[in-house]
């Protein structure tokens, strides 16, 4: 093997070494900004069903005063 091939192979690795750094560099990255969009998700599911649990206690309570309201419509 000639020194140029060796020298371009030589090129070739470190360039490959170098991509697959970065790849992990991003791939860190990646993994940071799943795990964050994660906690957001089940911080919004959270606030979603308490929503979901006010929602139908108004509509129970709304519901109890409109019975009340016909029961003394009644008299």
């Amino acid at each position: 093997m000639s020194l140029d091939r060796l020298d371009a192979l030589e090129t070739r690795i470190r360039d490959l070494v170098k991509l697959v750094q970065e790849l992990k560099r991003k791939n860190g990255l990646l993994e940071e900004e799943l795990k964050t969009a994660r906690q957001q998700l089940a911080q919004q599911d959270d606030m979603n069903r308490r929503w979901e649990m006010e929602r139908t206690d108004i509509k129970t309570r709304i519901e109890k005063v409109m019975s009340e309201i016909e029961l003394i419509e009644c008299i």
